[in-house]
């Protein structure tokens, strides 16, 4: 079970945190992702930090302005969100995986690899 929160609306340039909150003793052991899905438009992978917690990956769009992090203590994965577009409005969900990785960021990006999805939180941004 995820659990994500933290959306909200905000103005161009902003900052946003949000957080997932996984349960179960497994989560140091998971895949964890945030993904984006914008009106219209198909869900689309933002950044994933593999299980080791030393490998992320970022979208083109966001690299430089976002950053995943990982707590395993708190089970939780957050989402730094800085100078923040009307481009990144979106439901915003956070998803764990447990399989045995592929290679790179084409399989981590891969929305398919995910079997756990949280809720969806949404974030507007205002211009």
């Amino acid at each position: 079970q995820l659990q994500a929160c933290g959306g909200g609306l905000v103005q161009t340039g902003d900052s946003l945190r949000l957080s997932c909150a996984g349960a179960g003793r497994t989560f140091s052991t998971l895949h964890m992702g945030w993904f984006r899905q914008a009106p219209g438009k198909e869900r689309e992978s933002v950044a994933v930090n593999t299980w080791t917690g030393l490998t992320t990956y970022y979208a083109d769009s966001v690299k430089g302005r976002f950053t995943i992090s990982r707590d395993n203590a708190k089970n939780t994965v957050y989402l730094q969100m800085n100078s923040l577009k009307s481009e990144d409005t979106a439901v915003y969900y956070c998803a764990a995986s447990g399989r045995a990785p592929g290679f790179g960021r084409s399989w981590f990006f891969d929305i398919n690899n995910y079997a756990y999805w949280g809720q969806g939180t949404e974030v507007t941004v205002s211009s």
